[in-house]
């Protein structure tokens, strides 16, 4: 399965400036492949870095789990949305610059309980620009908690 920006608006609770996902090339229960192509009008490159615009790790970090996050909805767990807890094993290994396709490629590691790890890998032009383990706890959405209040 795939997924355009319309779809990913309904299963990411994140919205410009901070949506770091433009389509999900596929998806399942145990993997996601997806991208944000990186335009020179990403607000972060006003002050990252003027005159060398380079996108900040914490928004490579943050495209790689917004990624990793698409397979919890393909999951069982409707409904459920899966928060950031932290990551292993974090590595930059190529800069990221406007102009460039960030690919992810996000695998499945485990799931125990409410916890889970996947592996995240991002790639420029078939180069890894970054690595890592990310670490998610699932909750359940903020529009959800209000309903239920």
């Amino acid at each position: 399965m795939s997924m355009d920006i319309q779809e990913i608006m309904q299963v990411l609770q994140q919205r410009y400036p901070f949506l770091m996902v433009d389509r999900i090339d596929e998806y399942d229960d145990k993997h996601a492949i997806g991208y944000k192509n990186v335009t020179i009008d990403e607000p972060f490159f006003v002050g990252h870095f003027p005159g060398e615009p380079v996108m900040p790790g914490a928004m490579i970090l943050e495209s790689m789990a917004q990624v990793a996050s698409i397979i919890v909805s393909a999951t069982k767990e409707k409904g459920k949305i899966a928060f950031f807890a932290g990551a292993d094993g974090l590595r930059f290994r190529r800069p990221v610059k406007p102009g460039d396709k960030l690919l992810t490629k996000a695998e499945l590691v485990k799931v125990r309980g409410k916890f889970g790890k996947v592996k995240v890998t991002s790639y420029v032009e078939n180069e890894v620009a970054a690595e890592a383990e990310i670490l998610f706890v699932l909750g359940s959405t903020l529009e959800k908690d209000k309903q239920g209040a």
